[in-house]
């Protein structure tokens, strides 16, 4: 294990020289315990059906391009890095009214026509979104990353840049899905308020509503593959200065369905970043959005990485030492909450459930808050 100055010193020579890197902290990891994957050569590597060994880099859509720094051709790094010496810029954005007015009706009557579709039947919900610039004066984005791994030790923070997508951070708090050997773990999240303090909130009939469309569908799709599937009682979880609705789901695997690139098809996009059903949704968001979403809804993490086992922690135990294992897990993320940089300017990537019940201007509401996860560490 390195020190963290070494650490960030080899994220900065990667970025001098467009090598591709990511540096993250999943949420189940030690606040101040980073890893870091430096791709040791240039060239471009993708995955086709999620078979390497890596960290990935998946777009939201599924025919577009998906980059791998593969483990094999990569040094891979830890450090500890003390969090309350993050050094933060005192620096204040402002945001033009005017393109905020303008983003403001072009939002709602967005969501107006998705609303619209509903009410017609061509889906039960669609997320809708939007991007924001907001002019950048000389911040470091490795400096803006450790702000983020202290501001939302809950949520998987990283730092990814390859020279085909550019340079992208985010702080998301929705696992898409987690396995080690037959176990699978999985998440519903939806409904969004502001923290205010208190975690005794109330939820609306909207929001309880879109809760259950994103966790029946999960539950169904995974049906075919899993010989024992659970789900806990939906609860409010904290992400950053937000509050959502969050259903835990995990199980075990059928043995002939443990193909990654199968579960990951089925899953991804999730209702809770397209819509039920999948498709009109998402046929929905590609013509009506306006914009290309890129890897904003897409999702990210480790791949098939390799880890040992020991069978006993009792280090006189020689004999259960040598019964040590192998085995591989896989913990992917959805990208939400993130930016990414765009010569002098970051762009940010926010939208929200849309249900038959929805207000726009709530919905707009709801973008300004998730915006501000980012615009905190700008």
């Amino acid at each position: 294990m390195i020190t963290s100055e070494e650490f960030f010193e080899k994220l900065r020579f990667q970025l001098k020289e467009k090598l591709p890197f990511v540096a993250y902290r999943k949420p189940s990891d030690q606040p101040g315990k980073i890893k870091a994957f430096l791709q040791s050569n240039s060239e471009i590597y993708k995955t086709r059906d999620f078979s390497e060994s890596g960290f990935v880099f998946a777009p939201f859509e599924a025919n577009k391009s998906r980059f791998l720094i593969p483990a094999v051709h990569s040094e891979f790094l830890e450090t500890t890095f003390d969090l309350s010496e993050v050094d933060k810029d005192s620096r204040k954005l402002t945001i033009g009214e005017t393109k905020s007015e303008i983003a403001r009706k072009q939002h709602k009557a967005l969501v107006e026509k998705g609303i619209d579709q509903i009410k017609k039947g061509t889906f039960k919900k669609v997320v809708l979104s939007r991007r924001e610039a907001v002019k950048l004066d000389g911040q470091d984005p490795l400096k803006m990353v450790q702000e983020l791994f202290q501001m939302y030790p809950t949520a998987l923070v990283y730092i990814w840049f390859h020279p085909e997508t550019g340079l992208w951070l985010g702080a998301t708090p929705e696992t898409l899905l987690e396995i080690e050997r037959n176990r699978f773990k999985t998440m519903a999240l939806a409904g969004t308020q502001k923290y205010e303090g208190d975690m005794e909130v109330v939820w609306r009939e909207k929001e309880m509503q879109e809760q259950q469309f994103v966790t029946d569908s999960i539950l169904e799709n995974l049906k075919p593959f899993v010989e024992k599937i659970e789900k806990s009682s939906p609860y409010t979880a904290k992400a950053g200065n937000l509050l959502h609705l969050k259903t835990d789901i995990s199980g075990s695997l059928n043995p002939k369905s443990q193909d990654l690139s199968t579960l990951i098809s089925v899953i991804h996009p999730t209702p809770a970043i397209c819509g039920l059903p999948k498709e009109p949704a998402k046929k929905f968001i590609l013509e009506h959005e306006n914009y290309d979403r890129e890897y904003y809804s897409g999702f990210l993490g480790e791949l098939n990485l390799k880890t040992e086992i020991k069978r006993s922690g009792n280090r006189r135990n020689q004999e259960n030492q040598a019964y040590a294992s192998i085995i591989t897990t896989s913990n992917l993320f959805v990208n939400l909450r993130c930016m990414k940089f765009e010569e002098n300017q970051a762009v940010l990537f926010v939208g929200g459930g849309i249900t038959k019940d929805s207000d726009p201007e709530a919905e707009w509401e709801e973008t300004q808050n998730k915006a501000e996860t980012m615009k905190a560490v700008l």
